[in-house]
């Protein structure tokens, strides 16, 4: 009964946060209307579809304020980021074949390239950098840096839109008018948020800042109620009110978030995906989900960790919290590599690869869950990948 009662808080967060993020990328992608395929993807739509993870990893660290919670945030952004790399290319594929768009898709080797090296050294920097027990202030700034870094190279590369893309975004904006619920109460009850403030008014830059900052308040409020959901899903028992007390699965939170709450956080970037593809936008449908997953270790981990060790000191891992994150670190270093190179070989995306894809984050979440319970392969397993980790960092 406690399990049921955790699964469905989660589905209401997914919910909540997939139509609140709807209104945060329209006014995001309002307010980046100029920049070029491929760029606006792997930046405007990756940020504005990667914000449940950062709050999510946020309240994990900031408000529950202990070790364990920490690695419920390391959980989130590492989970996501898989999910991301797997799940999301692969849906995209399957969605446009089966609606008949296309046979296969073909992304510019450029922008995977660009992408997927940017995410690889990221995600080596967080190998390298969190080496320790201890994390300090400065892991965090220099993980925030580093995006900081790749944002300057996105927008040192960018070519303006040419004016196809231009007309077709208009005729994409007019294709979504007339949608709109018949009255604010029903707006606010399906979570129309730019109907709820503006009705029928057009949506302007000024406006487009007010609904961003209205959407990112609500998402906040669901990653906090996700969190809530994860630790009680990972507690022996747990509390709710009014209801009782109930039992969890009685494992880290670590094992719940990786699964659990990277699933959830990532319905944004899957929904964004799968219309950038559909509208034949492959470049922004791929490089959102690689930059998202850029943003996410990057800043999502980053901006929590420098504010919490500038605010309350340290971070001091117990040995059994720096084992699970040194080898999810590993895993997540090792199946982007294999994503990238899936990506490269060929030159289009098709069935095959969607369900190479599909089938990889498949055996993940088996091992994770083969983890959760000491399954004797899932523990060999865990001991490669740390004997890994240990040699990297002496």
């Amino acid at each position: 009964m406690g399990i049921l009662i955790s699964l469905l808080v989660v589905l209401l967060c997914c919910l909540i946060i997939w139509r609140a993020s709807d209104a945060f990328e329209e006014s995001s992608e309002l307010i980046g209307e100029n920049l070029s395929d491929g760029v606006r993807g792997a930046t405007i739509n990756a940020i504005g579809s990667s914000m449940p993870e950062l709050f999510t990893t946020i309240f994990f660290l900031l408000v529950l304020q202990d070790t364990e919670n920490f690695s419920g945030g390391l959980g989130t952004t590492a989970g996501s980021a898989i999910f991301n790399g797997m799940i999301i290319p692969a849906v995209v594929i399957l969605a446009v074949i089966g609606a008949g768009v296309v046979k296969s898709i073909e992304v510019s080797k450029k922008v995977l390239i660009r992408d997927g090296i940017s995410l690889l050294v990221a995600e080596a920097m967080l190998i390298f950098l969190i080496g320790g027990a201890t994390l300090r202030w400065y892991h965090g700034l220099i993980l925030m840096l580093m995006y900081v870094a790749y944002i300057v190279i996105m927008f040192s590369t960018m070519s303006a839109p040419s004016e196809e893309e231009e007309e077709d975004e208009e005729e994409e904006d007019e294709d979504e008018d007339g949608d709109n619920p018949s009255s604010r109460l029903m707006a606010l009850l399906t979570l129309d948020i730019q109907y709820a403030l503006y009705k029928d008014e057009e949506l302007t830059k000024g406006r487009a800042w007010v609904q961003l900052i209205v959407s990112m308040i609500v998402i906040g409020a669901a990653c906090l109620l996700l969190v809530v959901a994860c630790q009680w899903m990972g507690a022996d028992t747990f509390t709710v009110p009014l209801l009782g007390e109930f039992s969890g699965f009685g494992i880290p939170v670590i094992f719940v978030s990786v699964v659990i709450a990277s699933a959830a956080t990532s319905v944004p970037d899957t929904i964004l995906s799968i219309r950038d593809a559909k509208a034949g936008n492959y470049d922004d449908a791929v490089s959102n989900a690689i930059g998202s997953n850029i943003f996410d270790v990057c800043f999502a981990l980053g901006l929590p960790l420098f504010l919490y060790t500038l605010v309350y000191g340290d971070i001091t891992m117990t040995e059994e919290i720096v084992v699970y994150s040194s080898e999810l670190r590993i895993l997540l270093f090792i199946l982007t590599s294999i994503a990238v190179l899936i990506y490269l070989f060929g030159k289009t995306m098709g069935r095959l690869k969607a369900f190479l894809l599909l089938s990889i984050y498949a055996l993940f979440t088996l091992y994770i869950v083969g983890r959760s319970m000491d399954w004797e392969t899932a523990t060999a397993v865990s001991d490669v990948l740390n004997n890994i980790y240990s040699s990297i960092n002496g």
